[in-house]
């Protein structure tokens, strides 16, 4: 019960982390939440700073959902611990409390708690990521079909406590991208 605890609340901190938010600061001296759409993450970032700021914002928010998620498998018996703190890194980006418990939409975090649970999932995410952007080009939609992809793998493959945790995460994206998707409504 302790590891439990432990790897959740080191999975949440890590997950509450800003990297867009610090690195606009640091590398440009920018509020990263008064430029572009506001958002901290990588897309923004991209958008405001250029791509390099934004390729590493990416690594980096990835980096919080899997490094977490790979050191609960490593130390943990149980293999729900494991996604419990993948869940809780995501939970940690998009109600970061460093931000008054608002944060990012928790695409890159969920992209590499996923690539540590399920790798071959997480590389077809990606090409339906890749797919839905070039036909539409609004990487929201990508990024909501890459999530259902995983989601719908696991269930398809009856992975039920990670399919568990991939449907609450297709859930937490739909509510993180709710203006994004109220946009695109009105257009």
């Amino acid at each position: 019960m302790v590891t439990l605890l432990v790897l959740i609340v080191v999975g949440f901190a890590a997950g509450a982390i800003p990297f867009g938010v610090i690195l606009a600061r640091t590398i440009a001296g920018v509020d990263i939440q008064s430029q572009g759409s506001g958002n901290i993450g990588a897309t923004n970032v991209a958008r405001v700073l250029g791509v390099g700021p934004g390729a590493v914002v990416l690594v980096l928010d990835a980096a919080k959902g899997a490094l977490p998620t790979w050191l609960a498998l490593a130390t943990a018996d149980d293999p729900r611990i494991a996604l419990a703190t993948g869940g809780a890194a995501i939970l940690g980006h998009c109600f970061s409390p460093w931000l008054g418990f608002r944060g990012g939409k928790g695409v890159a975090t969920a992209f590499g708690v996923f690539l540590v649970l399920a790798p071959a999932l997480a590389a077809i995410a990606v090409l339906v990521f890749a797919a839905v952007f070039a036909a539409t080009r609004v990487p929201a939609l990508g990024s909501l079909a890459g999530i259902a992809s995983i989601a719908a793998l696991l269930i398809w493959q009856r992975a039920h406590s990670a399919a568990i945790l991939a449907v609450a995460t297709t859930l937490l994206l739909l509510y993180t991208h709710r203006a994004n998707l109220a946009k695109l409504r009105r257009s």
